[in-house]
């Protein structure tokens, strides 16, 4: 906050300019005026917050740079500094509006504490102004949702209308929208990064984008940017034109779903929610970035169940235990899938949801077959989850993009390829052999946890769980005994120094492996070393 000393004393100027630290106090000292015409001058530049000023000047007196100061910037707040014989003077002057008065003899915690008291002023000004502006943008936003995904039939709301369709260039609403070719798109934006933060941030830059290029009004919500377009002559090659314009400007890839045109604001509802049926292809456009209706509503839907044929596949595969092969096979199935010309979100997911189905019944199958005990509940079969409406993988309308379908479902079914290997496969721990082979092979690097579940195909949380149960001991601590036991083993067969030895089993500090050494096994590797050779 700016704060300007106003007086034609030098010494006035330098005493308050320098007895108080006002950079301390949160504020941005101005260099201080000599006149009333030179602080008028400067205001609209430098823009005081605060000014504090003397009444009787040479020229302009004091008071009368207040009110034209007030005039220039409104929410200023001024302090005039007066003598014992100005009171009269001074009671005039806060009836013109200067906020606070003080006397060349305050002492300087009095004129802290006025200045205080102005900057109070200032901030509940502006956070009125703040609150009000936020109650607007809320009215206007939960009116324009109202307007796109509902419509609205009552007078009160229909007399507010004009006040959030202003950038459609239509002065007389809502009679004048009778007519007007209206359009709704749903625009989602991705590029900036994956956190939230990145991406309202780039919802923002959007927004902004199209406000400048297109006749609209926009609604930013969670996930995309609601338009209210006012598309006559605008065709669909001029909108693509438009929209590509802002994704080479902001770097960042837009997919575009938009409802039909039509006329009039009470059928902008239909339009929404056409576009909302368009946006759940999206894992069907591939490369297209404007998906229209008009290109989707006559789908009748693909196939919903899976063949016979593909059922025995996946079942091998998920006997096998190969992800890769695994993810292979889903991406070749719901690639087929989405190339059939009649296929929809709803039948996709039928269709995936016939792959996990077949996936869990071969399960099932497998361990009963085996005399196995009932086998523990899967989230995809745990209605408590459903209940309360926990998002599963895969269990999304369409919207999602084709890489993200696909994810989904061999999440889904590799969950169940785990849960063979880790309760009917009489083969489910030879992974945890494999890793621990690994671990023993590999204790001269970094070994995380997810580096070597990684290794051997399997989830980190899963691979966790079962190494734990297997080895009697967590994955750390079974790495830190491992290299203290090669470590052991070095020090007893060969002269190497302990600093090589250290670096042989993964660490760069040689104070820390000694005192890890010593901690597993009572002696620090010197001493380890020393007695060994002393048996000799």
């Amino acid at each position: 906050m700016n704060i300007l000393i106003v007086d034609d004393e030098v010494i006035i100027r330098t005493g308050l300019s320098t007895v108080i630290q006002w950079e301390e106090l949160g504020f941005r000292l101005l260099p201080a005026a000599e006149s009333a015409e030179e602080a008028l001058e400067r205001a609209p530049a430098e823009h005081p917050h605060i000014v504090l000023t003397d009444i009787r000047m040479g020229g302009m007196d004091g008071i009368t740079m207040a009110e034209k100061v007030k005039q220039m910037l409104p929410d200023s707040e001024i302090i005039v500094l007066t003598g014992y014989d100005d009171f009269a003077y001074v009671q005039q002057a806060i009836r013109g509006g200067i906020g606070d008065y003080l006397l060349k003899s305050s002492r300087p915690e009095e004129i802290i504490r006025a200045v205080m008291k102005a900057k109070q002023r200032i901030v509940s000004k502006w956070d009125a102004r703040k609150a009000d502006n936020m109650q607007r943008r809320a009215f206007h936003s939960g009116l324009l949702e109202r307007l796109v995904t509902e419509g609205i039939d009552d007078a009160d709301s229909l007399e507010q209308v004009p006040q959030v369709l202003t950038k459609l260039g239509l002065p007389h609403l809502p009679e004048a929208a009778a007519g007007v070719c209206l359009q709704v798109l749903l625009i989602s934006v991705q590029g900036w990064g994956d956190s939230r933060a990145a991406g309202n941030l780039l919802q923002f830059a959007v927004d902004n984008m199209l406000g400048e290029l297109l006749p609209c009004e926009t609604l930013r919500r969670r996930d995309d940017i609601v338009v209210l377009l006012r598309a006559e002559g605008r065709d669909a090659d001029a909108l693509r034109s438009r929209l590509g314009r802002v994704s080479d400007k902001l770097k960042c890839v837009l997919f575009t779903a938009a409802g039909s045109r039509v006329s009039g604001l009470g059928q902008v509802p239909r339009s929404y929610r056409e576009a909302v049926y368009a946006a759940s292809f999206r894992g069907f456009a591939g490369a297209q970035t404007l998906l229209a209706y008009e290109a989707v509503e006559g789908r009748k839907g693909g196939r919903t169940v899976c063949s016979k044929e593909e059922e025995s596949e996946l079942a091998i595969l998920l006997k096998n235990g190969n992800p890769i092969e695994l993810r292979h096979f889903v991406q070749k199935a719901l690639d087929g899938e989405i190339a059939d010309a009649e296929a929809t979100p709803a039948s996709l997911k039928a269709y995936s949801d016939s792959l996990v189905v077949a996936a869990h019944r071969w399960l099932e199958r497998t361990a009963s077959a085996l005399g196995m005990p009932q086998l523990p509940r899967l989230p995809d079969q745990d209605p408590a989850k459903r209940a309360q409406g926990d998002k599963l993988p895969g269990d999304g309308t369409g919207a999602e993009g084709q890489g993200d379908l696909q994810e989904n479902l061999y999440l889904r079914l590799r969950v169940i390829m785990e849960t063979y290997y880790q309760y009917v496969s009489e083969d489910g721990v030879l992974y945890i052999k494999r890793a621990i082979a690994y671990i023993q092979d590999n204790l001269d690097r970094t070994l995380t946890l997810q580096q070597v579940a990684g290794h051997v195909h399997v989830h980190p949380n899963h691979f966790s769980e079962v190494f734990k149960r297997e080895t009697g001991v967590n994955y750390i601590e079974f790495v830190m005994r491992e290299r203290i036991r090669r470590a052991a083993e070095i020090l007893r067969e060969t002269p190497v120094k302990v600093s090589e030895v250290a670096k042989k089993v993964g660490y760069e500090d040689i104070k820390y492996f000694s005192q890890l050494f010593k901690k597993y096994t009572g002696q620090t590797p010197t001493e380890f070393r020393a007695g060994r050779e002393g048996k000799q």
